[in-house]
């Protein structure tokens, strides 16, 4: 199993930025893809960024394209939402996942992965 744990989170005026981590612990020698989601009051979770165990490959949600990195770095089993140019309507909690998955497979559906942190709290003031 894998245990995560994000940081990061914090209110921040728009158009700033933030960077948001997400440290796994447990079964990590084992390669796992890992994604950003989000929930917002009211609102459904969302999917915000995926990457690939090789960081090869990355997909990006329309409405942060341009604005969010996500990143990762295997050595520290940590990966990385970097996010720029933050609207009010980014507001949310922002969850991390990782499913097992071979080095080159990505996931975007949240019922593909198995593994959840607490999520973060991200507020953006306008």
């Amino acid at each position: 199993q894998v245990q995560l744990v994000e940081s990061g989170g914090g209110l921040v005026q728009a158009g700033g930025s933030l960077r948001l981590s997400c440290a796994a612990s447990g079964r990590t020698s084992r390669t796992y893809a890992m994604g950003w989601f989000r929930q917002a009051p009211g609102k459904e979770r969302e999917f915000v960024a995926a990457i690939s165990w090789s960081g090869g490959s990355t997909y990006y949600a329309d409405f942060v394209k341009g604005r969010f990195t996500i990143s990762r770095d295997n050595a520290k089993n940590t990966g990385y939402l970097q996010m720029n140019s933050l609207k009010p309507e980014d507001t949310a909690v922002y969850y991390c996942a990782a499913r097992y998955a071979a080095r080159y497979v990505i996931s975007r559906g949240g019922d593909e992965y198995d593994y959840w942190g607490q999520g973060t709290q991200v507020t953006v003031s306008s």
